[in-house]
């Protein structure tokens, strides 16, 4: 009894310690994280999030692979962020009908976009397949080997999966450090329109002054829809005969609002998160990896800026790119400043030092669990594992040559021709001459390779680097220069690996060189990398024994996960930071737009802003119009787009992003400090109504 007791008590602790923490998995959600949620206002049941026919979980998407969507309506129509439709909306837009910066309304079915590369999936069910991997003798595998055994464990179970559905497909992935595995079953819809986009003015409203930042304006939302076959209703990809995907159930969404402390909850597909990553992994992150990017995107970015403002076509080419790029080098900025204030890799030791007890007292994992030998892993990989991220933040996908070159020297274009005529085999690339510009392309190029040089240990400097000494004096313009007039950069041209030309070419060299440094670089970590991941999948399982008698939920690794908590405000320079904005202060921010052009808005924002009545959109509480607001809900990357549901499991609003405070919350939550800021629902059927005039989709829809 008195052991009974005890556990009440720590359960009872950890849940008041940690009540807003968690980005927890549905299918297995914890008694007491439910009651817990219940007390802090939820009133539906446990099987309303998962198991019942209209569970909340059937109308949550993941929304193409990268955020998160909620299917609002009996016809298919999904809200996301307005970030998350970015490429989308760009992807449409051209000088003459600039859906970016003027906004876009489809008024029929007829006029929908249809978005290639694009989808949302339905997450169905979700299995524990751990039992089923440890008897394979998964635990006992490298991480090669142990993805090898996965893979073939989820083929068996996709080809079992459609003989019972065939628009059913199983993906395995690995949660607690990879121990344990779970299998979702995801429905995947291969046919989505673009519906509603608002201008970039609103949808990204502030800009990078504004990202990570409070208070926000920002009406972060675009709209799209689901299409499905005429005849099943299920997945089908793009076809002019399709039709409105039907679902069975929607979220319900709410007009009535919200006030301080009521209960919200975000459902979503959260991206990466390391709260279990040791002392040692933090460090590494912090210095070799977020200090990297910070360094090369600022750089990269500069020249970037200086061609999007100078030409409306490069802007548009190019409007994702920067967001994507800009958004992620806050994110390291503002996480490096958060380990350090808060002192994260201190608190991560003293864990250590719990732990290190706790496997001398008990000798769990004893032989096995080694911290000195983590330690010196991560001293023997450090050196390396900084050169590849300016390997990665210089070459990877920062241009078009580079990628070119990369991609026809390791494997990743199509060679075509006669399998037994070498000489006749060859490759080329498709004119995508329209989604980059070559002037900008040149400038990043020959910036990002002297930037390298002087960032980088002489060993890691490619081969290349000889000719651009050697034949251009150091010049790395005149190297660029020369480099565009590659075979590779030949429009339509086919592209032959095995002549002495080609060999000969001078892009074609620099792929030869960045792959055989890339080949290097995997090869010198790879033997610490093996052992490092051991580690950490030791320590994880160290933490979840010795705390077993407490719920513990997975780092987040783009999976389906609930997070809850409250409508809350936080101390932001000592002073309340309020927990809502209003019209007020989105019209304040507009008319300092000589101060900061990210304060920007058609003159018909202004107007609709200077409203003194805003009807059915004012709050009943507080007679104001609100805007977005913020709460202690959990969440991190890719949970952009996720609905933010009250207690009823209404819909009141999307989440779009976190405070300067939640930088650190990858590695370590803190409710205290950290925030989700969300879009209110409200805000966003204003600016369809309102300003778009969409009658239509406001009737589709139904709030109440």
């Amino acid at each position: 009894m008195k052991k009974f007791s005890v556990l009440i008590f720590s359960l009872l602790a950890w849940l008041g310690a940690k009540a807003d923490e968690g980005m927890w998995t549905l299918m297995n959600l914890p008694q007491a994280v439910y009651e817990q949620m219940v007390a802090e206002g939820f009133q539906l049941s446990y099987d309303d999030l998962y198991k019942s026919p209209n569970a909340i979980k059937n109308y949550v998407v993941n929304f193409s692979g990268y955020c998160t969507g909620v299917v609002v309506s009996p016809n298919g129509l999904v809200f996301t962020n307005h970030h998350c439709g970015f490429e989308s909306i760009r992807s449409h837009s051209t000088v003459e009908h600039d859906y970016m910066l003027n906004g876009f309304y489809a008024k029929t079915y007829e006029e929908e976009l249809p978005n290639k590369d694009m989808f949302v999936a339905i997450m169905r069910d979700q299995i524990d397949v751990t039992p089923k991997l440890m008897a394979l003798g998964i635990d006992d595998m490298d991480n090669n080997r142990a993805d090898e055994v996965i893979d073939s464990l989820e083929q068996a179970m996709n080809d079992s999966v459609k003989t019972i559905d065939k628009t059913l497909s199983v993906e395995i992935k690995p949660f607690y450090e990879r121990n344990a595995y779970y299998a979702s079953v995801n429905q995947i819809f291969g046919d989505l329109r673009l519906v509603f986009a608002i201008p970039k003015s609103m949808g990204k409203f502030g800009g990078e002054t504004d990202n990570w930042m409070w208070p926000r304006q920002t009406c972060d939302f675009s709209v799209f829809r689901i299409y499905a076959d005429p005849e099943t209703n299920g997945p089908a990809e793009y076809s002019e005969r399709n039709v409105p995907y039907h679902p069975a159930s929607w979220a319900p969404v709410s007009m009535q609002g919200y006030k301080d402390g009521d209960f919200s909850m975000t459902l979503g597909y959260p991206g990466t998160t390391n709260r279990y990553l040791s002392s040692y992994g933090i460090r590494e992150m912090r210095d070799a990896e977020n200090a990297t990017r910070v360094q090369v995107r600022g750089v990269k970015q500069a020249v970037m800026k200086r061609h999007m403002d100078a030409s409306e076509a490069v802007r548009i080419k190019y409007d994702s790119k920067y967001a994507q790029s800009s958004n992620y080098w806050k994110n390291s900025m503002g996480m490096n400043k958060c380990i350090d204030s808060i002192g994260i890799i201190r608190h991560k030791e003293e864990t250590e030092a719990k732990i290190l007890k706790f496997q001398q007292q008990t000798g769990f994992l004893k032989g096995k669990l080694d911290l000195q030998k983590m330690k010196q892993c991560y001293e023997q990989r450090f050196d390396a594992d900084r050169a590849w991220m300016y390997f990665v933040e210089t070459f990877w996908r920062t241009n078009e040559l580079t990628a070119r070159a990369m991609g026809a020297n390791m494997g990743m274009v199509e060679l075509k021709g006669p399998a037994d005529n070498l000489k006749k085999q060859y490759f080329e690339f498709k004119d995508n001459s329209d989604e980059w510009d070559e002037a900008l392309d040149k400038e990043v190029l020959a910036t990002l390779l002297k930037n390298y040089r002087e960032h980088v240990d002489a060993k890691y400097i490619p081969a290349f680097y000889q000719t651009i000494d050697r034949k251009f004096k150091g010049n790395y313009t005149a190297y660029v220069d020369k480099l565009y007039k590659s075979v590779l950069m030949k429009k339509g041209a086919k592209v032959y690996p095995a002549k002495k030309s080609t060999q000969k070419d001078l892009g074609v060299q620099m792929g030869v060189d960045l792959a055989a440094l890339m080949a290097q670089l995997r090869s010198e970590m790879h033997e610490s990398s093996v052992e490092i991941d051991q580690q950490e999948k030791y320590l994880c399982a160290a933490k979840l024994r010795m705390e077993e008698d407490l719920p513990h939920y997975s780092d987040a690794n783009f999976t389906m996960r609930m997070s809850y908590g409250q409508v809350k405000e936080y101390l932001l320079g000592g002073k309340p930071s309020g927990w809502y904005t209003t019209a007020e202060s989105l019209l304040e921010k507009m008319k300092r737009v000589n101060e900061n052009e990210e304060y920007f808005a058609e003159p018909i924002m202004h107007e609709l802003f200077s409203q003194k009545d805003y009807g059915k959109y004012t709050d009943p509480r507080t007679g104001k119009f609100q805007l977005c607001f913020l709460t202690t809900n959990d969440i991190t990357g890719g949970n952009s787009g996720s609905p933010m549901f009250n207690g009823k499991g209404e819909l009141i609003g999307l989440a779009f992003d976190g405070n300067w405070d939640s930088l650190s919350s990858d590695i370590n939550f803190d409710s205290r400090l950290a925030r989700c800021i969300g879009v209110d629902i409200r805000y966003v059927l204003f600016m369809m109504d309102q300003w778009g005039h969409a009658d239509r989709l406001i009737r589709e829809i139904d709030a109440k």
